[in-house]
């Protein structure tokens, strides 16, 4: 079944001296869902926001909270997330080892949240096959995490497609969600190639009119996924 194309705007490009203003501004304009970054300063160098916004995100908004765990220790973070109102949960694969990795969604799914598995760009989505039946969302970085502003890498609109090959081999159906450089320039590859959900940052809150650049990503990202759809070709063929 066809769903359109999500936007997930990444708040750590936002005002956060104006934060409500910012997250009204995005409900507005018909994002899908509101993309948290959690940085640790061991996982990736930086650190960013933490439970306590969390927690006064869920009360400020209805949109879903797309918290996207770049730490360390997400065994040991997820209920502690899941508790201040997330609605997804992402962790990444580089730091769950072995049967980790399935421990930790299956964490996440206890605590009543949706489960994602990111993979940094050099790291082989073959790892995901352990538990790709069981993952609501994969997040394929177009960027090294850590900092927002970063150029799209070039060619990771492959590993996309390779995502949404191996979802559908399994018979599984997570969304695919791509964050890293994705704007007007880069939505509708992504989107080609199997992308259900783009995670903006600069893209929406550097724009003069945020809510227009908001709208234009996902016309484009639309408007390529449905030739692509209709083509019967790549990825997106779903």
């Amino acid at each position: 079944m066809y769903e359109p194309v999500r936007i997930a705007p990444s708040i750590l490009s936002a005002d956060f001296m104006d934060l409500g203003r910012d997250i009204a501004l995005i409900e507005q304009a018909g994002a899908g869902f509101v993309h948290v970054d959690v940085m640790d300063g061991h996982f990736v160098p930086n650190l960013s926001m933490g439970v306590p916004l969390v927690k006064q995100l869920a009360r400020a908004t209805e949109l879903p909270l797309d918290v996207h765990l770049m730490v360390s220790n997400p065994l040991d973070q997820i209920p502690w997330f899941a508790e201040a109102g997330a609605d997804s949960l992402t962790v990444h694969a580089e730091v769950l080892y072995g049967d980790a990795l399935a421990q930790a969604v299956e964490a996440i799914h206890a605590a009543g949240c949706k489960a994602a598995v990111s993979l940094k760009p050099k790291t082989p989505v073959e790892v995901l096959a352990p538990v790709i039946g069981q993952l609501d969302m994969v997040l394929i970085m177009s960027v090294e995490p850590g900092f927002s502003g970063q150029s799209y890498i070039e060619g990771s609109e492959r590993r996309v497609a390779q995502a949404a090959s191996m979802a559908r081999a399994a018979g599984a159906s997570p969304l695919i969600q791509v964050d890293g450089g994705i704007g007007v320039a880069t939505a509708a590859r992504v989107a080609a190639a199997g992308a259900d959900v783009l995670v903006c940052g600069n893209a929406v809150f550097a724009a003069d009119d945020p809510a227009a650049a908001l709208a234009a990503v996902r016309a484009e990202a639309e408007a390529a996924r449905t030739y692509a759809l209709e083509a019967g070709e790549g990825a997106a063929a779903r």
